[in-house]
């Protein structure tokens, strides 16, 4: 009788052991499945109308970073230069975070020929496109450029909030759509404080 029950239980400990075995390798089986899956890169969600918006935007972005450095260099007015380090620093890494979209978006970043086809992200200061806005405060009397950088720049910065709106009109990637909104906060606020400035300027 004992060996029976031994036998018995060795038989049942086999049975309930192939029985995990086999479950283990089911469960291993239906893992892998999804794995396989998840190595497909996938492209995030996004249209033409974003593409366009980061392309686009870079460029605009290239251009106020470019007046930016001319007034932090050139401005006697603390409060000027401060408005050009603000937007040196904030402008920059989101060129950096829009060229990063443009890589997973598998999209070109712009090139030197989309810099001009583009005409500075499409817009212009004052009818002038980028390079004739630079020219102009490269010109202007020392007196009057103070003046000049902040007629430009609340030109270039409505610039930018048309193209905000067109994205947040057009577009559907949630990244690009959330940078639209903060693009047309901020510069917002900063169109603002350039009309105050030049307001207490013509004083």
């Amino acid at each position: 009788m004992p060996r029976r029950r031994i036998r018995t239980g060795i038989t049942v400990s086999a049975t309930l052991m192939s029985l995990a075995l086999a479950a283990c390798s089911t469960d291993a089986g239906s893992t892998s499945a999804p794995s396989a899956d998840t190595t497909t890169s996938t492209i995030p969600a996004h249209n033409d109308a974003d593409t366009d918006f980061a392309q686009m935007m870079i460029v605009h972005h290239e251009g106020a970073i470019e007046m930016a450095q001319v007034v932090v260099e050139t401005s006697e007015s603390a409060q000027i230069v401060e408005l050009g380090e603000r937007i040196l620093a904030a402008q920059q890494p989101e060129i950096t975070t829009m060229e990063r979209w443009l890589a997973q978006w598998d999209e070109d970043n712009p090139t030197e020929a989309d810099h001009s086809m583009m005409d500075h992200g499409g817009m212009t200061m004052d009818g002038m496109d980028q390079a004739s806005a630079m020219a102009s405060l490269e010109d202007v009397p020392a007196d009057e450029f103070d003046a000049r950088f902040l007629d430009l720049m609340i030109a270039h910065h409505e610039g930018a909030i048309e193209m905000a709106e067109s994205e947040l009109e057009n577009g559907e990637n949630p990244e690009a759509r959330a940078l639209a909104t903060a693009i047309i906060d901020a510069q917002q606020e900063e169109i603002a404080e350039m009309k105050a400035l030049a307001a207490d300027s013509a004083l």
